[in-house]
Protein backbone atom coordinates (compact mmCIF):
# COMPACT_ATOMS: atom_id res chain seq x y z
CA UNK A 1 0.00 0.00 0.00
CA UNK A 2 1.22 3.56 -0.59
CA UNK A 3 2.48 5.72 2.22
CA UNK A 4 -0.31 7.12 4.40
CA UNK A 5 -0.75 8.91 7.67
CA UNK A 6 1.11 7.20 10.50
CA UNK A 7 -1.63 8.27 12.92
CA UNK A 8 -4.50 6.67 10.98
CA UNK A 9 -6.40 4.01 12.92
CA UNK A 10 -8.24 3.00 9.72
CA UNK A 11 -6.86 2.93 6.18
CA UNK A 12 -9.01 1.69 3.33
CA UNK A 13 -7.53 1.46 -0.17
CA UNK A 14 -9.76 0.69 -3.15
CA UNK A 15 -11.99 -1.51 -1.02
CA UNK A 16 -14.54 -3.60 -2.88
CA UNK A 17 -17.02 -6.01 -1.31
CA UNK A 18 -19.21 -8.03 -3.64
CA UNK A 19 -21.70 -10.82 -3.00
CA UNK A 20 -22.96 -13.56 -5.25
CA UNK A 21 -26.73 -13.40 -5.72
CA UNK A 22 -27.97 -16.03 -8.14
CA UNK A 23 -26.03 -15.60 -11.35
CA UNK A 24 -24.96 -12.04 -10.60
CA UNK A 25 -22.26 -10.36 -8.51
CA UNK A 26 -23.65 -7.47 -6.49
CA UNK A 27 -21.16 -4.86 -5.28
CA UNK A 28 -22.14 -3.41 -1.90
CA UNK A 29 -18.90 -1.41 -1.61
CA UNK A 30 -17.22 -0.13 -4.77
CA UNK A 31 -13.65 1.09 -4.51
CA UNK A 32 -13.66 3.06 -1.26
CA UNK A 33 -10.57 5.00 -0.16
CA UNK A 34 -10.81 6.25 3.42
CA UNK A 35 -8.60 7.14 6.37
CA UNK A 36 -9.74 7.76 9.95
CA UNK A 37 -7.20 9.45 12.20
CA UNK A 38 -6.57 8.49 15.80
CA UNK A 39 -8.98 10.40 18.06
CA UNK A 40 -11.30 11.35 15.22
CA UNK A 41 -15.12 11.28 15.47
CA UNK A 42 -16.63 10.33 12.09
CA UNK A 43 -20.15 9.48 10.97
CA UNK A 44 -20.82 7.34 7.92
CA UNK A 45 -24.22 8.12 6.49
CA UNK A 46 -26.30 7.75 3.35
CA UNK A 47 -29.55 6.19 2.10
CA UNK A 48 -30.59 2.59 2.79
CA UNK A 49 -28.63 0.14 0.66
CA UNK A 50 -25.70 2.50 0.06
CA UNK A 51 -23.16 0.17 1.72
CA UNK A 52 -22.96 1.67 5.25
CA UNK A 53 -23.40 -1.58 7.18
CA UNK A 54 -21.13 -3.51 4.82
CA UNK A 55 -18.41 -0.91 5.32
CA UNK A 56 -18.86 -1.03 9.11
CA UNK A 57 -18.41 -4.82 9.07
CA UNK A 58 -15.23 -4.38 7.04
CA UNK A 59 -13.87 -1.74 9.43
CA UNK A 60 -14.70 -4.00 12.39
CA UNK A 61 -12.85 -7.03 10.95
CA UNK A 62 -16.15 -8.92 10.91
CA UNK A 63 -15.84 -9.24 7.13
CA UNK A 64 -12.98 -8.92 4.64
CA UNK A 65 -12.97 -7.14 1.27
CA UNK A 66 -13.29 -8.95 -2.03
CA UNK A 67 -10.41 -6.76 -3.20
CA UNK A 68 -8.44 -3.86 -1.82
CA UNK A 69 -7.11 -3.40 1.71
CA UNK A 70 -8.63 -2.57 5.09
CA UNK A 71 -5.91 -1.81 7.66
CA UNK A 72 -7.08 -1.29 11.25
CA UNK A 73 -4.58 -0.29 13.92
CA UNK A 74 -1.76 -1.42 11.67
CA UNK A 75 -3.20 -4.83 10.72
CA UNK A 76 -4.49 -5.80 7.29
CA UNK A 77 -7.71 -7.57 8.28
CA UNK A 78 -7.68 -9.87 5.23
CA UNK A 79 -4.46 -11.43 6.56
CA UNK A 80 -6.12 -12.62 9.79
CA UNK A 81 -7.50 -16.14 10.12
CA UNK A 82 -10.77 -16.65 12.01
CA UNK A 83 -9.12 -17.10 15.42
CA UNK A 84 -6.82 -14.11 14.89
CA UNK A 85 -9.73 -11.94 13.75
CA UNK A 86 -11.73 -12.86 16.85
CA UNK A 87 -8.79 -12.00 19.11
CA UNK A 88 -8.12 -8.78 17.18
CA UNK A 89 -11.73 -7.60 17.56
CA UNK A 90 -11.70 -8.42 21.26
CA UNK A 91 -8.56 -6.42 21.96
CA UNK A 92 -8.68 -3.56 19.48
CA UNK A 93 -12.29 -2.83 18.46
CA UNK A 94 -15.35 -1.95 20.54
CA UNK A 95 -18.84 -2.37 19.07
CA UNK A 96 -22.06 -0.57 20.06
CA UNK A 97 -25.25 -1.80 18.42
CA UNK A 98 -28.74 -0.39 18.01
CA UNK A 99 -30.32 -3.17 20.09
CA UNK A 100 -27.73 -3.29 22.92
CA UNK A 101 -27.26 -7.12 22.92
CA UNK A 102 -26.77 -7.36 26.68
CA UNK A 103 -26.96 -10.74 28.41
CA UNK A 104 -30.34 -10.62 30.21
CA UNK A 105 -29.34 -12.93 33.07
CA UNK A 106 -26.27 -10.87 33.99
CA UNK A 107 -26.00 -7.62 35.91
CA UNK A 108 -24.71 -4.45 34.28
CA UNK A 109 -21.29 -5.03 35.85
CA UNK A 110 -21.20 -8.67 34.74
CA UNK A 111 -22.05 -7.65 31.18
CA UNK A 112 -19.14 -5.21 31.17
CA UNK A 113 -16.85 -7.87 32.62
CA UNK A 114 -17.54 -10.37 29.81
CA UNK A 115 -14.92 -9.13 27.31
CA UNK A 116 -12.44 -8.65 30.16
CA UNK A 117 -12.87 -12.28 31.18
CA UNK A 118 -12.46 -13.37 27.56
CA UNK A 119 -9.23 -11.37 27.42
CA UNK A 120 -7.95 -13.22 30.51
CA UNK A 121 -8.05 -10.38 33.04
CA UNK A 122 -8.04 -11.48 36.68
CA UNK A 123 -11.38 -11.36 38.50
CA UNK A 124 -10.52 -8.58 40.94
CA UNK A 125 -9.04 -6.41 38.19
CA UNK A 126 -12.02 -6.84 35.89
CA UNK A 127 -14.47 -6.02 38.69
CA UNK A 128 -12.63 -2.76 39.31
CA UNK A 129 -12.45 -1.98 35.58
CA UNK A 130 -16.20 -2.64 35.17
CA UNK A 131 -17.02 -0.44 38.17
CA UNK A 132 -14.81 2.36 36.82
CA UNK A 133 -16.40 2.18 33.36
CA UNK A 134 -19.95 2.15 34.70
CA UNK A 135 -19.06 5.19 36.78
CA UNK A 136 -17.66 6.86 33.67
CA UNK A 137 -20.94 6.39 31.74
CA UNK A 138 -22.98 7.59 34.73
CA UNK A 139 -24.25 4.23 36.00
CA UNK A 140 -22.11 3.69 39.07
CA UNK A 141 -25.22 3.17 41.18
CA UNK A 142 -26.82 0.71 38.72
CA UNK A 143 -24.07 -1.86 38.37
CA UNK A 144 -26.03 -4.67 40.08
CA UNK A 145 -29.16 -4.13 37.97
CA UNK A 146 -30.05 -6.52 35.18
CA UNK A 147 -30.95 -5.18 31.72
CA UNK A 148 -34.71 -5.56 32.33
CA UNK A 149 -34.36 -3.21 35.31
CA UNK A 150 -32.73 -0.51 33.18
CA UNK A 151 -34.17 2.00 30.71
CA UNK A 152 -33.19 1.87 27.06
CA UNK A 153 -30.73 4.71 27.51
CA UNK A 154 -29.18 3.00 30.53
CA UNK A 155 -28.85 -0.26 28.62
CA UNK A 156 -27.06 1.53 25.81
CA UNK A 157 -24.70 3.12 28.35
CA UNK A 158 -23.90 -0.36 29.69
CA UNK A 159 -23.25 -1.46 26.10
CA UNK A 160 -20.86 1.47 25.66
CA UNK A 161 -19.04 0.60 28.88
CA UNK A 162 -18.73 -3.01 27.66
CA UNK A 163 -17.39 -1.80 24.29
CA UNK A 164 -14.72 0.23 26.11
CA UNK A 165 -13.73 -2.60 28.44
CA UNK A 166 -10.49 -3.62 26.72
CA UNK A 167 -9.49 -0.02 25.90
CA UNK A 168 -9.98 -0.46 22.14
CA UNK A 169 -8.18 1.59 19.52
CA UNK A 170 -11.50 2.06 17.73
CA UNK A 171 -15.15 2.30 18.82
CA UNK A 172 -17.70 1.44 16.11
CA UNK A 173 -21.40 2.17 16.52
CA UNK A 174 -24.26 0.99 14.32
CA UNK A 175 -27.32 3.28 14.65
CA UNK A 176 -26.56 3.70 18.40
CA UNK A 177 -29.60 5.89 19.10
CA UNK A 178 -32.02 4.04 16.84
CA UNK A 179 -33.94 2.37 19.69
CA UNK A 180 -34.07 5.50 21.87
CA UNK A 181 -36.42 8.45 22.11
CA UNK A 182 -35.10 11.86 21.04
CA UNK A 183 -34.30 13.16 24.54
CA UNK A 184 -32.47 9.97 25.56
CA UNK A 185 -30.63 9.92 22.24
CA UNK A 186 -29.46 13.48 22.81
CA UNK A 187 -28.06 12.58 26.24
CA UNK A 188 -26.28 9.61 24.68
CA UNK A 189 -24.72 11.86 22.06
CA UNK A 190 -23.36 14.00 24.90
CA UNK A 191 -21.64 10.88 26.24
CA UNK A 192 -20.14 10.14 22.82
CA UNK A 193 -18.93 13.74 22.65
CA UNK A 194 -17.21 13.22 26.01
CA UNK A 195 -15.59 10.02 24.72
CA UNK A 196 -14.30 12.00 21.76
CA UNK A 197 -12.90 14.73 24.00
CA UNK A 198 -11.16 12.02 26.02
CA UNK A 199 -9.42 10.77 22.88
CA UNK A 200 -11.52 7.80 21.76
CA UNK A 201 -11.64 7.16 18.01
CA UNK A 202 -15.32 6.93 17.06
CA UNK A 203 -16.97 5.82 13.83
CA UNK A 204 -20.76 5.77 13.59
CA UNK A 205 -23.03 4.40 10.92
CA UNK A 206 -26.30 6.31 10.93
CA UNK A 207 -29.12 7.56 8.73
CA UNK A 208 -30.05 10.20 11.34
CA UNK A 209 -28.88 13.72 10.46
CA UNK A 210 -28.89 14.74 14.15
CA UNK A 211 -26.50 11.91 15.01
CA UNK A 212 -24.32 12.62 11.98
CA UNK A 213 -24.06 16.30 12.86
CA UNK A 214 -22.76 15.40 16.33
CA UNK A 215 -19.59 14.11 14.65
CA UNK A 216 -16.71 16.30 13.49
CA UNK A 217 -16.59 14.56 10.12
CA UNK A 218 -19.36 13.17 7.92
CA UNK A 219 -18.65 10.61 5.20
CA UNK A 220 -21.66 10.18 2.91
CA UNK A 221 -21.98 7.04 0.82
CA UNK A 222 -24.05 6.53 -2.30
CA UNK A 223 -24.20 3.34 -4.33
CA UNK A 224 -21.25 1.87 -2.45
CA UNK A 225 -18.94 4.82 -3.04
CA UNK A 226 -17.90 7.89 -1.05
CA UNK A 227 -20.12 10.69 -2.36
CA UNK A 228 -18.75 13.36 0.00
CA UNK A 229 -16.39 13.68 2.95
CA UNK A 230 -16.83 16.88 4.94
CA UNK A 231 -16.10 18.43 8.30
CA UNK A 232 -19.20 19.34 10.30
CA UNK A 233 -19.94 21.39 13.37
CA UNK A 234 -19.48 18.51 15.81
CA UNK A 235 -17.34 18.55 18.97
Amino acid sequence: MPLASETAVIRCQQVVRSYRMGDADVQAVRGIDLEIERGEFAAITGPSGCGKSTLLHLLGAVDVPTSGHVVVNGRDTAMLNDAEATSFRLRHIGFVFQRFYLMPTLSAAENVELPLAEAGMAKAARRKRAADLLGYVGLGDRRSHRPTQLSGGEQQRVAIARALANDPALLLADEPTGELDAATGERLLELFAQLHRDGTTLVFVTHDAVVANAAERVVRLRDGRVASDTRSGGP
